[in-house]
């Protein structure tokens, strides 16, 4: 048999994909999916049962948690990067993880296919066909629901039709929980007007009273919450645990896909949002004008190159090595004050802190300079600006 490893994440177009090709195609497939957070053992376990039940020779859960931090998230939080200045990439940055992931694995059983579930008019299809192209061009990438344009009800008759009928009722919302934020889409994203409603977000308002929480960063890095040390990655699922029974990190961005279309997408990332928020305050203590100038336009364009499934391109890990580079003095404490649907951040303290030279306090008193030489700064300063003026202002 021709053995094809499966993208599978255990809805329904994955499990169209696995049935499809095992009875139809007389594939071999071995599924796979990938953990880049969100996960429960429980989880896990009902999707490998699943797996099983469409007829799939092996089924695998990479744990790639650590991986998707180590090789993805701790750049974003370093370039403090929104895109669009709202979203903080929680889907499009896993995704290319989990196709590095499933193409590594793929090798490494000898498969001579790859099957993903993606449709023909979305980002994912992009990004992983991009990798897996690029990572093993001599496997063969199998795409039954795009080929066959296939609808959803679709589907469900051809599933049901051999015999798995597993109650394919569409949700209301779709979700898609990792270690970065969870995306929701529904209904009201299909509009430019509707907004989300209360009840789709998958975390609920639980406190209503305030919370002072401490973020330790060391050379950029989230090294400790409240005093107590642990991996980033850890640190990050434990204060989404904390900020998500406020409801905090709720919005709906809007962008440019791959394919030229607009898109819209709700999301929750309470531990995102405060995460690259409180490092962000953090950077603006330690470092130097020119270097948050250009950190910002770098920053964005890592965001935009990863978004579009430009990962492997080698302009991404030079623009990684700048990034890590402007980390040698982020480091401190920020408290951040969690509070219902939003929080606030109150301030760092740090050992490299600019504002605590002896040149001057900023709006008060100078120590470094006289009053003539400041004159003169600001005479020497303003002479582009003159010359301009008197040479165009010829009325």
């Amino acid at each position: 048999m021709k053995k094809l490893v499966l993208a599978y994440s255990g809805g329904l177009d994955t499990s169209y994909c696995a049935v499809h090709l095992t009875k139809d195609k007389g594939f071999d497939v071995h599924a796979v999916s990938v953990n880049t957070g969100g996960f429960t053992s429980e989880e896990i376990a009902k999707i490998e049962s699943n797996a099983y039940k469409m007829g799939v020779s092996t089924y695998v859960n990479i744990d790639a948690v650590a991986t998707f931090y180590n090789k993805v998230v701790k750049y974003l939080i370093f370039g403090n990067v929104l895109k669009n200045n709202t979203y903080p990439l929680s889907v499009s940055a896993e995704r290319i993880i989990q196709a590095i992931e499933i193409i590594e694995y793929a090798k490494s059983i000898g498969a001579k296919y790859i099957a993903h579930g993606s449709t023909g008019a979305g980002n994912d299809q992009v990004r992983f066909d991009m990798i897996f192209q690029t990572l093993a061009p001599e496997i063969e990438i199998i795409t039954p629901i795009r080929d066959q344009k296939l609808a959803r009800q679709t589907e469900i008759d051809y599933l049901v039709a051999n015999g798995v009928d597993m109650s394919w009722e569409k949700a209301k919302y779709s979700v898609n929980k990792g270690l970065w934020g969870t995306s929701v889409g529904g209904e009201e994203t299909l509009t430019s007007e509707k907004p989300l409603p209360e009840h789709a977000y998958p975390s609920q308002l639980e406190k209503t009273d305030s919370e002072k929480v401490t973020l330790t960063f060391n050379k950029g890095e989230f090294v400790a919450l409240n005093g107590e040390q642990n991996a980033p990655e850890k640190n990050i699922e434990a204060l989404n645990t904390l900020a998500s029974k406020f409801a905090i990190g709720r919005d709906i961005h809007v962008g440019d896909t791959i394919v030229g279309i607009k898109g819209r997408v709700g999301f929750e990332a309470a531990a995102a949002l405060i995460t690259v928020k409180a490092h962000h305050l953090l950077e603006k203590h330690t470092l130097t004008k020119w270097q948050m100038q250009h950190k910002d336009y770098l920053s964005s364009f890592y965001g935009m190159h990863l978004h579009e499934g430009q990962f492997l391109d080698p302009v991404m890990r030079n623009m990684e090595a700048f990034l890590e580079s402007s980390q040698e003095h982020v480091s401190g404490d920020v408290v951040v004050t969690l509070k219902p649907y939003h929080f606030s951040l109150d301030g760092i303290s740090s050992n490299h802190d600019l504002m605590k030279s002896n040149f001057a306090s900023y709006g008060e008193e100078n120590k470094g300079w006289t009053a003539d030489e400041a004159k003169g700064f600001i005479k020497i300063i303003g002479n582009q600006n003159k010359i301009y003026h008197q040479v165009n202002n010829k009325s």
